[in-house]
């Protein structure tokens, strides 16, 4: 289930490090966040849809990963960003 045009830009603006970037790593999990709570409430509604729970557990995955790699790169913003999002940490 992809995520609406304008909130996918509006997670872009907000931890884009220049004004091309979209691939960053705080963008990314910034996005992934955002669609990991539409899943998520998707899922309240229809407990299931076992192919969309699949694509949740995948999303959860590739966040966790980035956001490892986030955390031994650069830990600063690693915690400023899981603080910005409401991310638990380790």
């Amino acid at each position: 289930m992809p995520l609406n045009k304008k909130i996918k830009t509006k997670a872009i603006k907000e931890f884009h490090r220049h004004d091309n970037d979209t691939g960053s790593p705080e963008v990314q999990i910034a996005i992934l966040t955002r669609r990991i709570s539409h899943l998520t409430e998707h899922l309240r509604e229809h407990k299931h849809d076992e192919s969309c729970r699949h694509g949740l557990l995948n999303m959860v995955g590739r966040r966790r990963r980035i956001l490892t790699y986030l955390q031994n790169s650069n830990y600063p913003r690693y915690l400023s960003l899981t603080d910005e999002l409401g991310l638990r940490r380790k």
